[in-house]
């Protein structure tokens, strides 16, 4: 869990199926440190955990990536000059309960990652 540690949702709405988060990142993380020493860069394996996070807090459970229809990685994060970036989702339930999710990180117009797969909790086979 990166929640509370390496970023923090400071702001979360939830409309039906649309979900509108603000993020802010710790930029003295020690992740940093690796990742680049000198050029800090936010992993992107980061990026997708903390999209899954925000369903988390919007389902109040703990969820799986189940399937990547598309991981793009548009635009590098550097938490020292952009720390805080937004997030948007839209998601919807399949019949076997799976979440199909679509979702965007930005910062004003530029995109930085963007997400279209499926969620599934933890005890669900699919």
């Amino acid at each position: 869990m990166l929640e509370g540690d390496f970023f923090n949702i400071t702001n979360l709405e939830s409309t039906g199926s649309d979900i509108n988060a603000v993020l802010e990142i710790d930029a003295s993380h020690k992740i940093f440190e690796g990742h680049f020493p000198g050029q800090p860069v936010v992993p992107g394996v980061c990026m997708m955990q903390m999209l899954k996070e925000i369903m988390e807090e919007v389902t109040g459970e703990k969820l799986n990536l189940v399937k990547a229809h598309e991981m793009k990685f548009l635009a590098v994060i550097d938490p020292v000059i952009n720390n805080i970036i937004s997030a948007t989702l839209k998601y919807s339930k399949e019949e076997n309960g799976n979440i199909t999710l679509s979702a965007t990180l930005f910062k004003d117009e530029l995109i930085h990652f963007k997400f279209k797969g499926l969620l599934g909790f933890p005890q669900q086979h699919s």
